[in-house]
């Protein structure tokens, strides 16, 4: 390892935010500590959702350092906040700039999340500038990891972009496969929030409904700083609509919920993991949310035994139940965690691109099974999971382990 003096490693500190150095600033080798980054929306209307993920991130690092770290390398965690103060949502452009500082920190070799696609797409170009990989368990758009827009997401060459999940190319036409198969929906209405992940889920839902037969009456948009969404709910009860379909987060999906059981009480309402969410829970209340449906990215486990021990180490330390994305970020972490344990084995240079070299070659059991990435950056499976809300008196309304109810595998468009 080379041993930078002081002044130089402040140098190249300060140089980690142009794009032509920052994949080769080695972690600081007289205190052998190795970062890695979070930037999640810690506070607003995302806020329950984005700690699930940072705590599951933890947890692993935790874990690690417990045993000894890696190679002598101790782990530590940089947590940034994305949320927007004033609009309470997470926000792209502070994704960015949190992308920047983690470069501008010498000893951050890979980050974790973001959680949402629209901040990742915000990031990700500029953690490619910098070489720095990131690992997300929720960020589910598809274009992150379409080598068609490889020139605004991997300016820097290699994709930098891994995920603990599959994408909304499945996680959109799944449902609208159940929507049509089982529920048997024959007129559906899809909206979204506007963002990217809620447009692409949209977007997919809607293609796939057409192609099964069903008829898209009304495709629409919805302002999530808006209050009233009745003149569309109502116009929808209008046109007989059987099925609703919501891509977005819960600042909008909460109050899309509250009035449309006003005035569609009965029908199939549901969405992505967006929806599958404490804050959706807790924003909307009994007893709009009752029903619902939503998906997640990635196959259920925590029932299966070989995942229950790790449960209750879980539950025993951070003092919550773990849920779906607490899985796929802990595996997200696990996998930074061992690609630096793999460049710390192989004696190599703790840099940036080592270890995103070190990602792209991954092939780890995690909690999910093995987890292997394509050349992309995606994950060999494509696992949809289905939840319904069926609300149990008995837990705090917020908790989405047991007020989300699985269903089963979604059906493979």
């Amino acid at each position: 390892m080379l041993i930078l003096p002081r002044r130089r490693a402040l140098h190249l500190a300060g140089a980690t935010a142009l794009a032509t150095g920052a994949g080769r600033v080695p972690a600081q080798a007289e205190d052998k500590v190795v970062a890695i980054g979070m930037s999640f929306p810690l506070t607003g209307s995302l806020a329950l959702q984005a700690g699930i993920a940072r705590d599951a991130a933890q947890f692993a690092i935790d874990e690690a350092n417990a045993k000894g770290g890696l190679g002598g390398y101790t782990l530590r965690a940089l947590v940034l906040d994305d949320a927007s103060t004033t609009t309470g949502q997470y926000d792209p452009a502070l994704a960015a700039t949190n992308a920047r500082k983690m470069l501008g920190d010498p000893t951050v070799m890979a980050a974790v999340g973001p959680l949402n696609s629209g901040s990742a797409k915000a990031a990700t170009p500029v953690l490619s500038q910098g070489g720095m990989a990131t690992v997300s368990g929720s960020a589910t758009n598809p274009d992150l990891t379409n080598p068609k827009f490889a020139s605004l997401y991997r300016p820097g060459g290699k994709p930098v972009f891994f995920r603990t999940v599959t994408t909304d190319a499945y996680q959109g036409p799944n449902l609208a496969n159940y929507f049509a198969e089982t529920l048997k929906v024959k007129k559906v209405i899809v909206l979204d929030d506007g963002g990217a992940y809620g447009v692409g889920m949209a977007d997919a839902f809607a293609a796939q409904a057409a192609k099964k037969g069903m008829q898209v009456v009304i495709r629409d948009r919805l302002d999530p700083l808006n209050a009233d969404y009745n003149a569309i709910v109502t116009k929808a009860k209008s046109l007989g609509v059987q099925g609703l379909y919501y891509g977005g987060d819960p600042l909008a999906g909460a109050k899309l919920a509250k009035q449309s059981y006003d005035s569609l009480p009965a029908i199939p309402k549901g969405g992505g993991d967006g929806m599958h969410t404490p804050d959706m829970l807790t924003g909307t209340g009994m007893p709009a949310i009752q029903g619902w449906y939503a998906t997640s990215a990635a196959a259920h486990v925590l029932e299966e035994p070989d995942v229950q021990a790790w449960a209750k180490r879980y539950k025993a330390k951070m003092n919550q139940e773990p849920a779906d994305y607490t899985v796929t970020y802990y595996d997200a972490a696990s996998v930074i965690i061992d690609a630096i344990g793999r460049v710390a084995k192989a004696g190599t240079p703790m840099t940036r691109a080592n270890v995103r070299d070190a990602i792209q070659a991954t092939k780890l059991k995690t909690l999910q099974g093995d987890i292997a990435f394509d050349e992309n950056g995606d994950m060999n499976s494509k696992v949809v999971s289905i939840y319904q809300v069926k609300f149990d008196g008995t837990f705090p309304p917020g908790d989405v382990v047991h007020q989300f109810i699985y269903v089963g595998v979604a059906p493979e468009a």
